[in-house]
């Protein structure tokens, strides 16, 4: 490949890098994808987490809600994705849960009236949920199409949904929207918990980094539903890698780039390939599927190094059974259907942030819970399915990069586990199958292990903190789709750092080909 000379080459081959190499090959162009491990998907992977157990869990990413069908049609994609029913379940009190059937919205208002004693709480939830439906519906199409300005989605927003509700999600902290809105502390939790997911921030934080974490989280497609990929979260990226592929993009594993020059006109990417052998490729655009700070490195930018810090425990476990509730009202299998809602009312949430925030790890720890299995019970062989097995994803908030190496991995798990065994009729560990060795089938990655297994700066599953939808004025160098790059007009993020980025959706690599195909 030395003397090899491309259109453009993609550095890493997480789900972003290879929706741009789709695009760019099915437009003709001829694209090589560089790829650090021995396979391409990144975090969005399935994997065969447990020795002589054959279930393939959705070890890091696990659901979908940001992927545009636009993308998925684009690229001809053979990818399933199926609707939960519930949408979540929160135990409150002392054996007494709400339920939030998606499919039953009768028995989801006697859920409420059950938990505060009226129906006012419910309706406060469809008026608030209804307008964050009609935000999703209106903002949702411009994340594929150039980069709007601050202005213009201020007016977007504002026409679809009110002029207050611009300034609820994008102007005020989301702790006095979700105040204002709703009495209850457990209801003011369940709505709170898409704020924090892997954002280290509290209701009122003024950066309103935890606003523009909750706008992605209720957005996706224009209806905010988070749907269950059919065969793991490795069946989305091995579609994208066909996609690729089967457009003519050559996809090199065991490769990665020490350095990248760009000038605006043309490009030079070094890399160590599978062999050990140094070699040098040219082309006319890079584009970085690696997070900013990562491209800085690159390029030898020591002044860009900004802290960057993850905030989430990451549990995978495989269970023989699910395990019993406290609350026997609710079957478990609709309760682990959706997201179980653990120790994440307002005030635990507020507490664990205090907590966390003064180096203590959480208690009780907040995290939220759920089985895969249930909807797509493909990831476990016939054998586990025929015998009841089933897996639990848990994903802790309020565990920051900080914590850790102070604290370490088992203690974590233990905390989170705890707040888990105060909610059922039995300790989850009585559940959990066994491995090939004869141990507990549960796995934990802090921040800490992400950014080394995965190369995610501090463990931050967005590359960085979330930022808004729209053109900052201080950052003329984004260009009309928002992903240029300071260094060179030639040189572009496609990952989850760039604007727009962050979660499972393939966005970025989008709009980065865009970019390079002048459209």
């Amino acid at each position: 490949m030395n003397s090899a000379a491309y259109d453009a080459v993609v550095v890493g081959g997480g789900h972003n890098g290879l929706v741009a190499a789709a695009y760019l090959a099915r437009a003709g162009r001829r694209v090589a994808v560089l790829e650090r491990q021995d396979h391409t998907g990144g975090a969005a992977v399935s994997a065969q987490a447990f020795a002589g157990v054959d279930a393939r869990l959705s070890r890091y990413s696990y659901l979908v809600s940001l992927l545009p069908k636009k993308i998925v049609s684009d690229l001809g994609l053979r990818l399933e994705l199926r609707r939960r029913r519930y949408s979540s379940y929160t135990p409150y009190g002392d054996g007494r849960g709400l339920l939030v059937d998606n499919g039953d919205d009768t028995a989801t208002a006697a859920g409420f009236r059950a938990l505060t004693g009226g129906d006012r709480e419910f309706a406060a939830w469809q008026e608030f949920y209804g307008r964050t439906r009609a935000v999703a519906e209106a903002v949702f199409p411009t994340l594929t199409e150039p980069l709007p300005e601050r202005a213009q989605l201020r007016k977007i927003v504002a026409d679809a949904a009110g002029e207050q509700t611009w300034e609820a999600l994008f102007e005020r902290p989301i702790g006095e929207a979700v105040e204002s809105a709703f009495a209850d502390d457990v209801v003011r939790g369940i709505v709170l918990t898409d704020a924090l997911i892997g954002t280290f921030a509290h209701a009122h934080d003024p950066s309103l980094r935890q606003n523009a974490c909750f706008l992605y989280h209720v957005i996706g497609n224009g209806t905010g539903d988070w749907d269950v990929p059919v065969g793991g979260m490795g069946a989305v990226s091995g579609a994208l890698e066909r996609a690729a592929r089967d457009a003519g993009a050559e996809v090199l594993t065991g490769c990665e780039v020490t350095s990248v020059q760009a000038d605006g006109v043309s490009a030079e990417v070094a890399f160590t390939d599978a062999t050990g052998a140094e070699r040098v490729v040219g082309a006319r655009w890079v584009l970085c599927n690696a997070s900013p700070r990562e491209l800085a490195r690159l390029v030898g930018d020591a002044s860009a190094a900004e802290p960057v810090e993850g905030a989430q425990l990451k549990v995978n476990m495989l269970l023989t059974r699910l395990p019993r509730l406290r609350d026997r009202s609710v079957d478990p299998r609709a309760a682990f259907a959706g997201t179980f809602h653990i120790a994440e009312g307002y005030g635990e949430l507020e507490t664990a942030y205090r907590q966390a925030a003064a180096g203590r790890l959480p208690s009780p720890a907040p995290s939220e819970i759920y089985c895969h299995s249930l909807t797509d019970p493909s990831i476990l062989s016939p054998e586990l399915r025929q015998r009841g097995y089933q897996t639990l994803t848990l994903f802790g908030l309020h565990q920051p990069a900080r914590l850790f190496p102070s604290h370490d991995r088992e203690s974590a798990l233990r905390a989170v586990l705890a707040a888990l065994d105060a909610v059922l009729d039995e300790p989850v560990t009585d559940c959990l199958a066994r491995d090939g060795q004869g141990e507990l089938c549960v796995e934990a990655r802090t921040p800490s292990d992400l950014e080394a297994d995965l190369g995610l700066p501090g463990g931050n599953i967005f590359h960085r903190p979330l930022v808004f939808p729209y053109a900052e004025a201080a950052d003329p160098s984004a260009g009309r789709w928002g992903v240029g790059t300071p260094y060179a007009p030639n040189l572009l993020l496609c990952g989850a750092g760039a604007p727009r980025g962050g979660g499972v959706s393939g966005i970025p690599g989008h709009n980065a080909a865009m970019a390079a195909l002048g459209s």
